[in-house]
């Protein structure tokens, strides 16, 4: 974790060179460049987090039959529920992932953060240092604000979030939460999560016309997967698993064809079948006589 946190200490002051470099010296600004640039390099994690959490929720169904039906072979049912997953293009782990890589960034930035020797171009708006905390405590309710609106965002009507109870809840409490940690935080901390969390909020407006992009996509191949396994069924019986079936003229051909040898002759497709003997096939069929008037 040392190399992490000596790391996001070197780009925090290779921003800030940048900040000179364009004649606007500020570890502020530097500070919220970083943010952007984590946010970008997030972004298709996120994306993937999204389809992820889809294709979960599609899945649920029929991942609770395989648990059901193989609940006494665990390895059976691991196989099967790999099927599924390949054949719904879904990856649990990709739900955590952006988590994952983002907390020990936002660590790292926290601890570079809290030991990093300002020299000058510290300040930011009404606070003095970015080494110390808000003042008046407006960055805390700032973040506060904004991560209920991006975890508003992302709940939208008719997903499985929105009708969630417990995700209800924590669309409440977890800003708060949020907002109560950022009050011990540095200054500088608070910008960069402000910063990432109001990208994530157009981010997220992204993702939302992606999602039901998604779940239109997803509804065409259940459509087509659901229209095959149809198929697949008809074809089934028509090999022979209703033995009611009438059959056709080619199957009717083979048999008369198979019963040549035994000296059987194929009714004639002029003449009634009235009277054949199906129980002796030597037998053949003469039409009766008409009767003269």
């Amino acid at each position: 974790m040392n190399t992490l946190v000596q790391f996001m200490t070197s780009v925090i002051g290779a921003f800030y060179d940048f900040t000179q470099t364009i004649g606007f010296p500020s570890y502020a600004l530097a500070i919220i460049l970083v943010g952007v640039v984590v946010r970008i390099l997030l972004f298709p994690l996120s994306l993937k987090q999204m389809k992820s959490m889809l294709g979960m929720s599609e899945i649920q169904p029929e991942l609770k039959e395989i648990q059901a039906k193989y609940a006494s072979n665990r390895e059976k049912m691991n196989e099967e529920m790999q099927r599924l997953y390949v054949e719904y293009e879904v990856n649990p782990m990709a739900g955590c992932l952006p988590i994952l890589i983002q907390m020990p960034i936002l660590y790292a930035l926290f601890r570079a953060l809290r030991t990093f020797q300002f020299t000058e171009n510290d300040s930011f708006f009404w606070i003095e240092h970015l080494n110390d905390k808000d003042p008046y405590f407006i960055l805390p309710v700032v973040l506060a604000i904004v991560m209920f609106l991006q975890q508003r965002l992302s709940m939208p009507k008719g997903s499985p979030m929105a009708d969630n109870p417990s995700m209800k809840a924590m669309l409440y409490v977890m800003p708060v939460m949020m907002g109560v940690f950022a009050l011990q935080f540095p200054a500088g901390l608070c910008v960069y999560w402000v910063t990432t969390s109001t990208l994530m909020i157009f981010q997220q407006i992204i993702m939302n016309k992606q999602r039901k992009k998604e779940q239109e996509r997803r509804a065409e191949e259940r459509a087509k997967r659901q229209a095959e396994r149809e198929l697949k069924a008809k074809e089934e019986r028509l090999k022979g698993h209703n033995p009611s079936k009438k059959k056709t003229k080619k199957e009717l051909k083979a048999i008369h064809k198979a019963k040549k040898g035994t000296g059987y002759k194929a009714p004639s497709q002029a003449g009634s079948t009235k009277g054949f003997d199906p129980n002796n096939p030597k037998a053949v069929y003469r039409p009766a006589n008409k009767k003269k008037n």
